[in-house]
Order: structure tokens, then C-alpha cells, then sequence
């Protein structure tokens, strides 16, 4: 049965739709995730939500525990996680206020736990295509009519932050052909491809960053103003994406761990197949013996 996973940036801290779900506390093997799961039913689609930032929004980008929430979702049963984020455009023709669906990241983060392989066990997963495709081009075919279109596709350079860029950065990524920037994305989608999870990103976009010289300097104020009007847009369309139904996972995404783990079975202790737990059931290979 899919199940639809939501991360919710800044300013969507929940949807009315799941006001009356409940809140399941949880712990896993990588600590709590941000703010309890919340469950709740869009259409025919089951829903788990998490406040990226924690209620009240206390975790900045660096402090997100990205693999307990993306640990979370995959032991609450979630088969697809859409991601909402405000960024930041690099591009005149995509103004405060566009919204994006990324295919594409440039990872400059620098101190994050990007994998739920580190501690005795090697796997190296596919990223070629970091967002799903088939997810991508479902949130795209549901957009309702009353809403803007997203922009099919970009690359989104995510940074560490907490700070915003010098304009010296702004500019250099200009110079790569990325799109937007953000501070989230990474390593929330390295971890759902290991976690075998259709991953896209809804890029609400509420500023011009600093490379736009015309523009008034970013600001927390000039954020928030554009990226109020945003979540408007990004619950039509997880509205839109959910009541139209999940896609059939016919994509790489689901089947990314296998035979993506590198170590002998034998180096593997209990421990640490617990440990790994839903991420691992079914990928880390068994030692076999053989008798006479």
C-alpha cells in the first residue's frame, strides 16, 4: 500500500487535513525525528507528516536530524516523501514566488550524517537522478489549474547555512547552471534513496538570493512575506498529488539497495543489522555455510 510522507519546511507546519491525525512518539536507532509523526488521510491517500524544523521551528539546516526523519517515515510504513522547501532563485525567469520541481542537486554541505551505512557496513547507492522521476512528473500532471505551474525541472544547490550566500557564491552558482538554492535537500535525498523511498522536492521559490543586484538583500522578512503566500500553493499541490493517487513505483528508486552492500556478511554482527533495521530488512546479505 503506498503511503505518502511529507516534510515540511519552513512555514508549512502542518496541513488542515491532518489536524485532527494523530501525533505518534517514536525514537529510532539515529535518535527522534524533528517533531513527532503526524498521521492523517488526503482523498485515499495515507499521509505521515513531519515539521522539518520542529514546532516552533528551533532546528536550524545544519541540526535537522535528517536520518531519523527520513528513518521514521520508512518504519511508519511511507513509500513516497514529497519535501517542501523555500530557496532561494538564481534565475530571472523563475521570480519570488515560482514554485520548482528540481531534478537535479549540487551538494556543498559540509558536516551532515549523509548515510545509514557508517559504522561497519559499506553500501554505495545510485544518485545519479537524485529525485524520482515518476514522482516528479506526478505532482506535475496533478497541479491544479488555479495554481502556478511549477517549473519542470533545475538543479538546486544546497547549502550548509544557516547564513545566506555572498554574492561572490550567488554568482559562482549562477556560473554552474543551477537554478535555486536551499539549505535542505541534501542529505534528505541521499538518505531516501538508501532508504529505497520515492523522494521529489516542491521548491517554493521567496527570493532572488544576492546575485540579483536590483533586488532588496535577502532577509528573514522579505522570506517569510513571499513564502506565506507559497504554502498556500504547496498544500494545493499535496492535495492535488495525494487525492490523484500515489504513482506506481516503476522506477529505480525502490530497488537502489540491492546489491548495493559491499560487506561480507560475515563482518556483519546483530548489532548492527538492528541497528539499520527497516533500512536494511531484505538488503544486507545472510552469511551462507556450507556443509559436507
Amino acid at each position: 500500500m503506498a503511503k505518502l510522507g511529507i516534510i515540511g519546511g519552513s512555514g508549512l507546519y502542518g496541513l488542515p487535513e491532518l489536524s485532527a491525525g494523530e501525533s505518534i512518539l517514536l525514537d529510532t536507532p539515529f535518535g527522534q525525528p524533528s517533531s513527532p509523526p503526524r498521521t492523517g488521510v488526503i482523498g485515499d491517500t495515507e499521509v505521515v507528516f513531519i515539521a522539518r524544523h520542529g514546532d516552533g521551528h528551533v532546528l536550524s539546516p545544519t541540526c535537522l536530524p535528517y536520518r531519523a526523519n527520513v528513518f521514521a517515515l520508512k518504519q511508519l510504513g511511507v513509500t513516497h516523501v514529497l519535501s517542501v522547501s523555500a530557496v532561494g532563485s538564481l534565475r530571472e525567469n523563475l521570480p519570488p514566488r515560482s514554485v520548482v520541481l528540481p531534478d537535479q542537486i549540487i551538494d556543498r554541505t559540509l558536516g551532515r550524517d549523509r548515510t545509514f551505512f557508517d559504522e561497519g557496513i559499506v553500501a554505495h547507492v545510485g544518485l545519479a537522478d537524485p529525485f524520482c522521476p515518476i514522482l516528479r512528473g506526478s505532482i506535475a500532471d496533478a497541479a491544479p489549474a488555479t495554481a502556478p505551474s511549477p517549473h519542470p525541472g533545475g538543479i538546486y544547490v544546497c547549502i550548509e547555512g544557516p547564513q545566506f550566500s555572498t554574492r561572490a557564491e550567488s554568482h559562482l552558482y549562477r556560473s554552474w547552471g543551477a537554478t535555486v538554492i536551499g539549505m535542505t535537500a541534501m542529505p534528505e535525498a541521499r538518505l531516501a534513496r538508501e532508504a529505497e523511498l520515492c523522494y521529489a522536492t516542491i521548491a517554493l521559490v521567496t527570493d532572488y538570493d544576492v546575485w540579483h543586484d536590483e533586488e532588496t538583500e535577502v532577509s528573514v522578512e522579505l522570506v517569510l512575506g513571499h513564502l506565506r503566500a507559497n504554502v498556500a500553493v504547496a498544500g494545493a499541490l499535496i492535495r492535488a498529488t495525494a487525492e490523484r493517487g500515489l504513482p506506481d513505483r516503476v522506477c529505480g528508486c525502490k530497488d537502489a539497495l540491492r546489491d548495493a552492500v559491499m560487506t561480507a556478511p560475515d563482518q556483519i554482527t546483530a548489532a548492527q543489522r538492528q541497528r539499520l533495521g527497516v533500512i536494511g530488512s531484505g538488503r544486507i546479505p545472510i552469511e551462507t555455510t556450507s556443509g559436507a
